[in-house]
């Protein structure tokens, strides 16, 4: 009994323990309150200099590249965890090194027209530990037939 009793204070103090260490976060990539929520008042914010892109009329088969430039206006480093398109026939690609306060970085995007035919709007999602978290640019236009 008394072997039991011990093994289980032992291993509550161990699982108690466990918790406890991961509890707060003191990385200089995300800032932390005491609750554990990330500290928005100095978070990175990305400010883009434009968020559309209206690339006009092309036929079909041609490729638009576009280049959606942010400055970081907040307090963190902003890093860029993912980005994507809602359609395999648009290419993200992003800067990958974190994104210093007063710093500018980059997302370039190419979009392929082929078997695109008529008004064309590709949203680009960007996930980061910005504040906010989530945002969103895009391309839109015309494709006319070959």
């Amino acid at each position: 009994m008394k072997k039991t009793l011990l093994s289980l204070v032992v291993a509550s103090a161990l699982f108690t323990a466990c918790n406890n260490a991961g509890s707060k976060t003191t990385d200089s990539t995300e800032q932390s309150t005491e609750a554990g929520a990330p500290d928005l008042q100095n978070a990175g914010v990305m400010d883009f200099k434009e968020k559309e892109f209206d690339f006009g009329t092309i036929k079909e088969g041609a490729l638009v590249k576009h280049t959606f430039s942010f400055t970081n206006t907040g307090k963190s480093p902003i890093i860029l965890a993912q980005v994507s398109a809602s359609c395999g026939c648009t290419t993200p690609t992003y800067t990958s090194e974190p994104v210093l306060p007063g710093k500018t970085g980059e997302i370039n995007v190419e979009f392929n027209s082929d078997n695109q035919v008529g008004q064309q709007q590709k949203i680009i999602t960007i996930a980061s530990n910005a504040n906010p978290n989530i945002l969103t640019v895009q391309l839109k236009g015309t494709v006319d037939p070959k």
